[in-house]
Formats: C-alpha cells, sequence, structure tokens
C-alpha cells in the first residue's frame, strides 16, 4: 500500500469520524486497502439518501482507479450501479492523485442529476415487469478448509447480515460451500471482502486471508430458482442431503454441474 493511500486514509477517517462513518476492511501492503464510507445525500425530493460506498485501493493506485462498490437502500440496483459508473468516470480523470474525497464531494452535488438520469432511463424500459426477480444474482463458491472454524463462521454470518445476503453456509465431510443471493453489487462487495479479509489462521495459528477460495458459479436467478429467505448454516451428513438442498431451491443444475467432482 503506498504512502499516498496511507495519507489519503487517514485524512478520509479524520473528515468521516462520526460513528460507522469510515470503516477500514482489509489493509495489506501486498493487496491495497478496502474501506466503507457512508454518506448521506440529498436527492430528487430533497429527502437524505444514505449511500454506502466500498473503495478498494490496488497496490498500483492513484495510478489506477479504485475499484468501487455503492449500495443504499433507499436506492434501486440500477441506480446504485449508475452512480458507481459515473463515479468511475469521474475517477478517470483523477489518475496519479489522491481521489476519494473528490469523488464523495462530486457525488454529493450531483446525485440529484444522475438519479433523475438513471430513472428516466428506467422508464423507456418497459419490457421490464415489476415484481420480477430482475438484478438478483447467485453465487456459488468453494472454500479448501477452515482452521478456526468457529470465527470464520461468525465473519460470513455477519457479512451476509450487513449485505442483506440470503443463501447457505454448507458442511458436508470436508466439503465447504458458500451459496449467496442478492443484489449484484453486495454479491460483488461480498468476494472483496472474502479475498482480502483475514478471515481464517494459517497452520502457525496466525491470522491470514481465504487464498484457497473458488468461485464456481456467479450469475443472474432465474424465474426456476427459489430464493432463499435468510442466511443458514447447515451440515450434512451425506451426498444426498447436501443434494436435496440444492433441488429443494430449484438448484439441481448447479449441483449437477459443480458438486460432484467435489466428491470425488
Amino acid at each position: 500500500m503506498s504512502e499516498l493511500a496511507r495519507e489519503e486514509l487517514s485524512a478520509l477517517a479524520a473528515i468521516y469520524c462520526e460513528p460507522g462513518a469510515c470503516e477500514v476492511l482489509a489493509a495489506s501492503d501486498a493487496h491495497g486497502i478496502s474501506f466503507r464510507i457512508q454518506i448521506s445525500v440529498k436527492e430528487l425530493l430533497d429527502k437524505d439518501v444514505l449511500l454506502k460506498l466500498l473503495f478498494h485501493l490496488p497496490v498500483s493506485y492513484p495510478s489506477t482507479v479504485p475499484d468501487i462498490s455503492v449500495s443504499s437502500d433507499q436506492l434501486t440496483r440500477a441506480q446504485c450501479m449508475d452512480v458507481k459508473e459515473k463515479l468511475l468516470e469521474q475517477a478517470e480523470k483523477h489518475l496519479s492523485e489522491p481521489m476519494v474525497h473528490d469523488l464523495i464531494l462530486w457525488l454529493q452535488q450531483h446525485l440529484k442529476g444522475v438519479i433523475k438520469q438513471s430513472t428516466a432511463v428506467s422508464n423507456e424500459k418497459t419490457t421490464l415487469s415489476e415484481g420480477t426477480e430482475d438484478g438478483i444474482w447467485m453465487l456459488l463458491l468453494h472454500l479448501d478448509h477452515m482452521r478456526a472454524k468457529a470465527k470464520y463462521v461468525k465473519t460470513v454470518e455477519k457479512w451476509a447480515s450487513n449485505l442483506r445476503l440470503t443463501g447457505r453456509l454448507m458442511f458436508m465431510g470436508k466439503i465447504i460451500l458458500i451459496l449467496l443471493q442478492g443484489d449484484r453489487s453486495s454479491i460483488k462487495e461480498y468476494l472483496i471482502l472474502q479475498k482480502t479479509s483475514k478471515v481464517d489462521v494459517d497452520s502457525s495459528g496466525k491470522k491470514c486471508k481465504e487464498k484457497m477460495m473458488r468461485v464456481l458459479c456467479e450469475t443472474e436467478v432465474q424465474s426456476q430458482h427459489k430464493r432463499f429467505q435468510t442466511f443458514e448454516v447447515k451440515e450434512y451428513s451425506a451426498p444426498e442431503e447436501l443434494q436435496k438442498e440444492f433441488e429443494t431451491a430449484g438448484l439441481t443444475t448447479l449441483f449437477s454441474e459443480f458438486v460432484p467432482p467435489l466428491l470425488k
């Protein structure tokens, strides 16, 4: 992590000093730094919108733009994606210099316009009917092991809750699977957390990142797929029990394609 990034984070922590306003999620010299900033911004009707902005500053920052994720309970997924795209466009104009605070200031000044434009575009898409699962995504992960199982499980449960993701953390023998459903922005934010946070311990008991995770599938939820209402941790004594879990959720094909190779 560059000295510029360290100094910028320190300045951001001083500016956004209210409880929960600036939270460091992960930091290392090898992978950069991930942090979340929460801000309140006026929208079209002058109502306050609480935005959660997740920034990942890679080691090459600020020579490269940061990864950005935007979420808000008061905006649609499409609006959040439009806000993200506009922020990335602005980031390109600030290459080689610290930019996060400038991006936040820009957003505070221009959110109304972004939402107005996003709403206009959305209204043109009359082929999308209300009540569909448009925009809901699904993620299937395979973990090689958990040494500090209790702590690891608690961390995954916390992330799923904070990001409003549902699904299952599944244990069957030595097989560990995480199946998540939710907004695509939340899915992507979860992946960043999973890859950059110290969630386990190594053979010497030292905290470490998850280096043996595999993304088996990341896809949009289809009409035949059932939505999980909660996130649960479950253990299965036989492959048939695990298969039934997938079948009940309308995910027979997902099971057949990705799980049997893990049983060999």
